[in-house]
């Protein structure tokens, strides 16, 4: 037991440790360390046993500048890589701390390693120049002052506290002053009077020693010129002048006005100003002096973040001989304005995210950086949009890019998110960093139909094989998940209804559906007398995994073609004086019926029944009377088929009239039947008695067989006749009655969306379903014929459903003032769709086309 909870306390000691440590790891190594020296156990500081770093991709993520530092894939030891040179990395900054970032991939997570390089005595003094020229009046009082300039150490600290001292010398030595900023100025001051006539020249060495161990030292050849003459310098009113400008300072800026006098008279009174050096060195191009104003402006940018501190060394040199100087420093401090934006890259990108991925999902590491100071490089970022992404601070400059909502491919296949990062500046400054997160799809869409029912017309006597419609379903999933295969579903409540009720029977004995396209082929020739429709079901699945499917129901309408003649019912004929037998030609068995001379105009003699196995426009049935043709005494009802007298019969129309009436339906193109009838003209008593005998005793009754009771018979037909006017006139004045006090309404109200059919003078007709139709015909119209036809719809599957679904009479007529309007009730919806070409109500208005207001002419 202590073998197997050894490691597991240690790791809660390092974790606490870290959770102390606020999440930093820090190391320190001297420079110039050679390669492969270790700087610190990583692996182990950061919980990582040292054989699992290289498996979970413990490594040193690349910053900007060199680290010269690695991480060993086979101990997770940080290693030292390249010669380290603190002077290379940090400057003069002290100390020159390292931010490393530190990526363990598996799980992944980022540590933040602070490397401190610490400096050792490598770097010697050094002046800007190995020698110096210098001339001094011969009669300098004893104390003037000649600055000179000081040395300059790469190191820090101890390294690079300079001390200086001069070469033996009984006339000069060196005076060190500290300034602020811990700089040394450096004098050389004279202690006692010079005479040029015993020595012109003096040779003097200064050193510059640094406090390392061993100290390093540097060295600078002093040559002095003893000169003589003028002997009043000029002299500044300030030896040091301190200025502050802002880094933001244009090129021109003024930066300070030195001023200096002279007490000499004449030529030696006159001097002018120079800038003789700046530190840091190197810097002289920044700046320029007027030599005659003393006025120091800029000629070029300040940055503060490169250098705070610019110290200028001004002289003042007369015109006399030998020349005198006097000498000033301008400290010029920088001041930080908000100039540099903040700066975003990615860490690590974790890319493309599925859209099933769960929320709290890592996608990217990012880090943030401002090189400004104080409020205006304190950064705050924002991720724009705001969804379905946030960002989650880690440690400080470090974001986690995150998955806050869930993701669907099919709406968004593709986000680009914008990190925004602001400082605290005023005005505040802005970066921003693009980042492009893909999303890979899962199959968690299924096939989807354009339309849950389509509706297809076929006309019959259609060619096996013949395209019939296409299905399309839509899958928005991509590649394998999106592709669809069509089959016929033989699950699906499919089947085909049949004239005369339900056919049992697969609807893919009739059709079938291309797997790829979609299409639906006939496999067999429709006929509508035997089946009117076919509802199958058309099943769309995807190439998924799982796969996922749709469906969707597909009703197919046989639509009729004119490919049956009409067909004349036997027993047709007489009825107003005759009877019919059956027919077989024009001459043997014909039609026949008797009719009375004198028998007045529009007397109903005989009609012609007939059917056609067609359904609608196809079976709609015309009546035509072809011999005799011209003035005959007869003629034929167009649509009735009623055989009346076109005008009172008289005996010069001979005893007996063939009438050839041609039945011709209203298919394209038509198809027709013959009909012969034979009509015995004959005296009243007589067709009376015919009429009665074909009654009673059959077809085969002859008309002069009865005439025994014709006297009697006459009587009735009186009687009935005038109880017949009689009740015509009664039912005219109540119907005259209800329409006069009846309310004047357009059309009758019903459930459901108003049906209308109409037709014109030559018998077209058209049907519709749009919601609150009327029909309208011009004023005045004599007469419409009104036939009605019974729909054509199939009965239902048997089921407990049966008596909901049975279909409504058709609404009556209603009349209004003004053009008449025809409307009807439509029957409730079916369970099954009705088939086409199949109207309930027919119209054929007379002497105008119908239409409908605020719509294109009707059919």
């Amino acid at each position: 037991m202590g073998v197997c909870w050894g490691p597991v306390v240690r790791v809660l000691v390092l974790q606490a440790a870290w959770a102390l440590g606020g999440g930093q790891v820090r190391y320190s190594v001297a420079e110039e360390g050679k390669a492969g020296t270790v700087v610190g156990r990583l692996a182990h500081d950061l919980g990582v046993e040292a054989g699992e770093a290289e498996a979970r991709g413990l490594r040193l993520v690349a910053q900007g500048r060199r680290a010269s530092v690695e991480v060993s894939g086979a101990s997770g030891a940080l290693v030292v890589s390249s010669r380290l040179d603190r002077e290379e990395l940090c400057g003069k900054s002290a100390p020159c701390a390292l931010r490393l970032e530190v990526l363990l991939e598996r799980p992944l997570r980022v540590f933040h390693v602070e490397l401190e390089v610490t400096d050792i005595n490598d770097n010697a003094p050094l002046f800007p120049a190995a020698r110096k020229n210098l001339s001094i009046p011969e009669n300098s009082p004893a104390g003037s002052r000649f600055p000179l300039e000081g040395a300059s150490d790469a190191d820090v600290g101890a390294n690079a506290q300079l001390s200086y001292t001069l070469s033996p010398s009984e006339h000069f030595t060196l005076d060190v002053k500290s300034s602020d900023e811990n700089r040394k100025s450096l004098f050389l001051v004279l202690t006692k009077a010079l005479d040029r006539e015993t020595l012109p020249v003096h040779r003097l060495v200064v050193t510059a020693s640094d406090g390392g161990r061993p100290s390093l030292t540097g060295t600078m050849e002093l040559v002095i010129s003893v000169l003589d003459a003028n002997d009043n310098a000029p002299q500044f009113n300030q030896s040091v002048y301190k200025v502050q400008l802002p880094e933001s300072a244009a090129e021109g800026t003024l930066v300070v006005r030195v001023n200096a006098t002279d007490l000499d008279e004449d030529l030696n009174k006159e001097f002018s100003y120079s800038m003789i050096s700046t530190v840091p060195a190197g810097n002289t191009d920044l700046f320029n002096i007027d030599p005659k104003t003393g006025e120091i402006r800029l000629t070029g940018a300040l940055d503060f973040e490169e250098v705070r501190l610019h110290e200028l060394q001004v002289e003042a040199r007369d015109k006399g001989w030998p020349p005198l100087s006097g000498h000033c420093s301008v400290e010029l401090e920088v001041l930080d304005v908000n100039d540099n934006a903040p700066e975003v890259w990615v860490t690590s990108l974790s890319v493309p995210v599925a859209e099933d991925a769960s929320v709290g999902t890592v996608v990217a590491l990012l880090s943030v950086r401002d090189r400004d100071s104080g409020a205006n490089g304190r950064v705050r970022c924002a991720l724009w949009p705001a969804a379905p992404f946030g960002l989650v601070a880690t440690l400080s400059g470090s974001y986690s890019l995150v998955l806050l909502e869930a993701l669907d491919r099919e709406r968004v296949s593709e986000y680009e998110v914008e990190v925004r990062a602001e400082d605290g500046g005023a005005p505040a400054l802005r970066g921003r960093l693009a980042v492009r997160v893909p999303v890979s799809d899962v199959n968690d869409n299924a096939p989807a139909f354009a339309q849950a029912v389509y509706t297809v017309l076929a006309r019959e006597n259609n060619a096996a094989g013949a395209e019939l419609a296409r299905v399309w379903a839509r899958d928005p999933d991509e590649a394998g998940n999106g592709r669809v295969r069509y089959s016929v579903w033989e699950g699906g409540a499919g089947g085909a209804w049949a004239v005369g009720g339900w056919r049992s029977g697969a609807a893919s004995s009739y059709v079938s559906v291309d797997a790829e396209s979609g299409r639906v082929w006939a496999l067999r020739a429709l006929d509508y007398e035997e089946v009117q429709v076919v509802q199958f079901e058309v099943r769309a699945v995807d190439a998924g995994e799982p796969p996922l499917c749709g469906n969707a129901t597909v009703q197919l309408f046989v639509v009729d073609e004119n490919d049956n003649a009409p067909a004349l019912l036997p027993g047709a004929g007489g009825v107003g004086g005759g009877g019919a037998s059956e027919w077989s030609g024009p001459e043997s068995g014909a039609l026949w019926a008797w009719a009375a001379w004198g028998t007045p105009a529009g007397q109903v003699v005989a009609k012609i029944r007939a059917v056609d196995a067609d359904s609608g426009y196809n079976a709609w049935l015309r009546y035509e009377l072809w011999e005799p043709r011209g003035k005959g005494p007869f003629r034929v009802g167009l649509y009735s088929g009623e055989v009346s007298t076109a005008r009172a019969l008289e005996e010069a129309d001979g005893p007996r009239q063939r009438l050839v009436i041609v039945v011709r339906d209203h298919g394209e193109p038509s198809r027709s039947a013959t009909a012969t009838l034979s009509v015995s003209l004959v005296e009243g008593a007589e067709a009376a008695l015919a009429a009665a005998g074909s009654s009673w005793s059959g077809p085969g009754l002859r008309a002069g067989e009865g005439g025994a009771g014709a006297s009697s018979w006459t009587n009735v037909w009186l009687v009935v006749a005038i109880c017949a006017v009689s009740s015509v006139f009664v039912v005219a004045v109540v119907l005259y009655g209800a329409w006069r006090w009846a309310p004047r309404a357009g059309v009758l109200s019903g459930p459901g969306p108003a049906t209308l059919v109409c037709a014109s003078e030559v018998g077209s007709w058209s049907y519709s379903q749009r919601q609150s139709r009327s029909l309208c015909v011009a004023d005045g119209a004599g007469k419409s014929d009104l036939m009605v036809f019974s729909p054509n719809l199939p009965p239902p599957p048997p089921g407990p459903a049966a008596k909901e679904t049975q279909p409504e009479p058709p609404a009556l007529l209603d009349t209004v003032s003004g053009p008449p309007c025809l409307a009807s009730r439509p029957i409730p919806r079916h369970p099954f769709p009705c088939p086409p070409f199949s109207p309930s109500l027919i119209t054929r208005p007379l002497g105008r086309r119908c239409w409908e207001p605020g719509s294109s002419r009707g059919a």
